[in-house]
């Protein structure tokens, strides 16, 4: 049976790859290290699982509204109040089946064929799969890591076509950990603004930011900036719910009608009981909340020191999300490796220390490291990263 030309196209995400060949590992017995779990490795919060056990018995089983709950979205109008400064209507907010599924809709109902959409390099590994799968084209615009991974508006007017539809800022970034300042936004969006661009804002790690910087959300720089904006978030890393797949996209009213109208065909609706248990996780000020993100602050500053020690390996700070984003071009050249991807396998092999190569976010010259897992775990991983490095000096 030949296949549709849109699937043959997909690459296949290699966070996900190198996640499972670590479990492969594992299962064979190997003491594995993963670095490349995006996601917090805390349970969700009990007030959120007693309200799921509660929504079950009280019998909130049942189909909902495609575009999600009234009350989960009044209380996502609250928290885009309350932290954002934004004021939305229900009727500009669909909650989705996770942020993952809020971008694939999006794009599935703003894309034609051929429509470009601009994607800052380093990117998340799923934005140019999704823009090609809706029959976009991705257009990558390169950031310099001088630049803390962040392109300019000179960077942004240099890539815009007549064919531009749309861009995507993702602050705080994966892989990267960076974020733009409320300066550098208001920038990006004059230009957005005078060339007509759709801004596609993912803010999904606005709550795991470990210095005095703020997030700011490019929507609410001004009105003209929020009717140009889809605001991209959900409740799996602010509250450790990645499975629960609870999202939500915020924007002009067409657009989140048509999204929902999509999903009305697609998923139907979010699982009612995710629902409700995210309606608990923003009805509540938790503080276990606050601890994960002191943890989360503790093993960057201390996994942070470890990596950069290591031989060939340099790196900028993140800010924010929880992972860090190192050039290991020297090391790679260093240890007789042709590439970053080469040199990852190795290390797995031999030290069984899972990293992801930056090739799959278009930075072939970095990796990703997440931090998503206990301290001992990041030291003895760094230990044994420096110990490869060290033993195939050429």
């Amino acid at each position: 049976m030949q296949l549709s030309k849109r699937v043959e196209t997909l690459t296949p995400s290699s966070t996900l790859a190198i996640t499972a060949k670590a479990k492969e590992l594992k299962k064979e017995g190997h003491d594995v290290i993963g670095l490349g779990a995006g996601e917090p490795d805390f349970n969700t919060p009990n007030y959120i699982l007693e309200a799921a056990a509660e929504a079950m018995k009280s019998g909130m089983t049942k189909y909902t509204p495609s575009g999600g709950i009234i009350e989960l979205k009044e209380a996502i109008i609250n928290k885009f109040q309350d932290d954002n400064q934004l004021r939305y209507s229900t009727d500009e907010v669909i909650i989705t089946t996770g942020a993952k599924h809020a971008l694939y809709t999006l794009f599935q109902v703003l894309l034609n064929d051929g429509d470009e959409v601009i994607v800052p390099t380093p990117y998340w590994v799923s934005y140019p799969e999704q823009i090609k799968l809706a029959g976009g084209n991705p257009i990558f615009l390169q950031s310099s890591e001088e630049n803390e991974f962040k392109i300019t508006p000179e960077d942004l007017k240099k890539a815009i076509t007549p064919k531009t539809k749309a861009i995507v800022l993702n602050s705080p970034s994966n892989p990267t950990g960076m974020m733009y300042s409320k300066g550098e936004l208001e920038e990006l969006g004059k230009v957005c603004l005078e060339h007509n661009i759709l801004i596609v804002s993912d803010e999904i790690y606005e709550k795991l930011i470990y210095t005095a910087d703020q997030h700011v959300s490019i929507a609410a720089l001004s009105p003209e900036l929020k009717e140009q904006t889809v605001v991209i978030n959900g409740v799996s890393k602010s509250h450790s719910m990645t499975g629960w797949r609870i999202g939500y996209a915020a924007g002009p009213q067409t657009i989140i009608k048509a999204m929902t109208n999509l999903a009305s065909h697609s998923t139907s609706n979010p699982t009612s009981i995710a629902q409700y248990a995210a309606l608990a996780a923003y009805e509540s000020n938790d503080a276990s909340l606050s601890k994960m993100k002191e943890a989360f602050s503790e093993r960057l500053n201390a996994f942070y020191d470890l990596i950069t020690d290591i031989p060939g390996i340099t790196c900028k700070k993140p800010k924010g999300a929880f992972y860090i984003f190192p050039n290991v071009s020297e090391a790679v050249a260093m240890n007789g490796f042709s590439s970053a991807d080469d040199w990852v396998k190795a290390i797995l092999e031999e030290e069984k220390v899972a990293l992801v190569p930056g090739s799959g976010f278009g930075s072939p010259e970095n990796v990703r490291l997440s931090y998503a897992l206990g301290l001992d775990d990041l030291v003895e991983a760094a230990k044994r990263i420096k110990r490869f490095v060290e033993n195939h000096q050429s």
